[in-house]
């Protein structure tokens, strides 16, 4: 099956959380510049969105992992994008600790998808492990916590008491559950009839063919999009700090 029809529904549904997170954050960044209130850290709506956005991601992490794996890695361009994943990720701290001091991101998004993308190699042959590790890290992730993990330091791993204070953060637990998902669903569609028809699925629609296009530079919208967004927004606030 040749990579590029394999992949397009890939695209697309990468595409669809790219818009829901440009979405997600221009709602943000009205609250930023306080042209609107949308409470984004007790709001149940707010939260589950965030929780949909992430959890479409980091499935589609797995479920690429498998993809990428099926008869060989390609090291050098796996190599590629684990290099352009961990400077956007370094990009991504630096920029956090001038603009939200003492909310600094020390381990979002980018961070997890760069040591998931290292740890799902491990599972990526077995299925049945990555479901049932999948389900308990989720489980463990989600329902239990200990002052232990309160320390700066295991931050990263989750099982905290608390949320930290940073502008984004994505743990090892219960994430890693959600990309071990993905990877089972990937031996899914890739080892069944059906599921291989699904991933051949091509739309000719206009929309859904700009949906796969940003599902295919994801990375580079995910790091151009703010900017862009708090640019456009700056002189409806008023020019701030100026």
């Amino acid at each position: 099956m040749p990579v590029t029809k394999r992949l397009q529904l890939i695209d697309l549904l990468r595409g669809v959380a790219i818009l829901l997170m440009v979405l997600f954050h221009g709602a943000y960044d009205l609250t930023f510049y306080h042209l609107a209130q949308f409470d984004f850290y007790n709001d149940p709506f707010w939260l589950n969105a965030r929780t949909f956005i992430v959890s479409l991601f980091l499935s589609l992490v797995g479920i690429s992992l498998v993809l990428a794996s099926t008869h060989s890695i390609n090291w050098k361009r796996y190599g590629k994008r684990m290099a352009w994943l961990v400077a956007s990720a370094a990009l991504i701290t630096l920029t956090s600790y001038f603009m939200f001091p003492g909310r600094t991101i020390v381990f979002g998004i980018l961070h997890f998808i760069v040591l998931a993308s290292l740890l799902g190699l491990l599972f990526t042959a077995h299925p049945w492990i990555s479901l049932v590790t999948g389900i308990v890290l989720i489980l463990v992730g989600t329902l239990y916590s200990h002052p232990l993990f309160n320390h700066p330091s295991l931050h990263w791993i989750g099982l905290m008491t608390f949320r930290p204070a940073t502008e984004d953060y994505v743990p090892l637990l219960p994430w890693m559950g959600v990309v071990l998902l993905g990877i089972s669903i990937g031996h899914l569609l890739e080892k069944t009839t059906a599921g291989k028809k699904l991933l051949c699925t091509y739309c000719p629609f206009g929309f859904a063919r700009l949906l796969a296009l940003a599902g295919r530079h994801s990375l580079l919208i995910y790091m151009l999009h703010q900017p862009v967004l708090l640019a456009l927004l700056w002189p409806v606030a008023g020019f701030p700090g100026l």
